[in-house]
């Protein structure tokens, strides 16, 4: 077999087509009096916002558990811990890693409610988890405007309590993590190297747990569970260990997009951030069994390159607004792809 075909069928015709539309995109750029640097910036910086979130899908991809769709309910955990650190008055790195370390708690006990109703639907799971994100978000959304914050940033300013619904970080910690040895090129160019060097941290637990004792058990769940438990694997047990990290890391993640972004956006805005995260992953190669750090690094860089180009390119060039219509366009289809097909993983 020629290494032209060898990599054809290892990286698969879908992501080498999207891969040469985003170059292309890159090229036009300029033809349509867009600045090339700053649309590489643009995308370095988004995919470094949202690289944890998806990075929060693979361990319940490996242990069988599907994809993640039930992502909000680690989000609304990394909210309450980031509007926490809001009404500490915590400033800068002390109040980022303060919203992630009082995330922690929610995200360890809506995770393990979580996995426990994962484990009496078996089969279900990507239905139920859809279920969940839906539910959840919708409950706290009444749960906004009960929980006794005060802040003044937060609160509605004519009643004094109830929660707004975008909350800005900008006194806060917007960007602390991002601006760590960041550094400019021209004044177009911007490269968040905090936020990628906190991401590679992540990556490198993941890596090192999958490569423990537990971890390879979680494996083995995901890939052949009767075998896992003629080995003497608490079956059960992995699958909501594998629910409980994902919903922290989907915690972990919320904040650090909050920290790029600049804003907490709460009520309906967690409902539908787990669906971008989904298509990135399985862009990148993964199936709702097997998933690596390779198909999140490759699927993030993919997805948010063509959600921040095309609609800028186009938008450009029919010198109309379309964002938001090739945003859905591009992510509800991705997943539809993805989700109808069957793929070769490598692992």
């Amino acid at each position: 077999m020629s290494p032209i075909k060898r990599f054809i069928d290892a990286a698969g015709w879908p992501r080498i087509i999207i891969a040469i539309f985003l170059l292309v995109l890159f090229i036009c750029a300029p033809f349509v009096k867009l600045s090339l640097s700053r649309s590489i910036s643009d995308t370095l910086v988004r995919v470094g916002m949202n690289a944890i979130m998806v990075l929060a899908l693979v361990p319940m991809v490996q242990s069988g558990c599907g994809l993640n769709f039930g992502l909000p309910l680690g989000f609304l955990a990394g909210i309450l811990g980031a509007l926490l650190s809001i009404e500490f008055k915590m400033t800068g790195l002390l109040g980022l890693f303060g919203a992630i370390l009082m995330s922690l708690p929610f995200s360890l006990l809506f995770g393990y409610g979580y996995g426990l109703l994962l484990n009496r639907v078996k089969g279900d799971e990507m239905m139920i988890a859809t279920y969940v994100g839906f539910s959840s978000v919708s409950l706290f959304c009444m749960l906004w405007l009960l929980l006794p914050f005060r802040s003044p940033v937060m609160v509605w300013g004519f009643a004094g309590k109830g929660l707004r619904t975008t909350i800005s970080v900008d006194q806060f910690w917007q960007n602390t993590l991002s601006d760590i040895l960041s550094f400019r090129i021209g004044s177009d160019f911007y490269f968040p190297t905090g936020m990628y060097i906190f991401f590679a941290i992540m990556c490198f637990f993941i890596w090192a747990f999958f490569h423990t004792k537990t971890g390879t058990a979680m494996t083995a769940v995901g890939s052949n569970p009767d075998f896992a438990r003629a080995s003497g694997v608490n079956v059960d047990a992995s699958r909501t260990l594998s629910v409980v990290l994902s919903t922290v890391l989907g915690g972990i993640g919320i904040i650090i997009y909050q920290q790029s972004y600049g804003f907490i956006q709460i009520y309906n805005g967690p409902q539908y951030m787990g669906f971008p995260a989904v298509a990135a992953i399985l862009l990148g190669g993964a199936s709702v069994h097997k998933a690596n750090i390779g198909n999140v690094i490759i699927g993030t860089f993919l997805f948010q390159g063509i959600l921040t180009m095309a609609p800028s390119v186009i938008n450009s060039a029919l010198k109309t607004d379309m964002s938001e219509i090739f945003r859905i366009i591009i992510s509800m289809g991705m997943i539809l792809y993805a989700l109808t097909r069957k793929t070769k993983v490598r692992s």
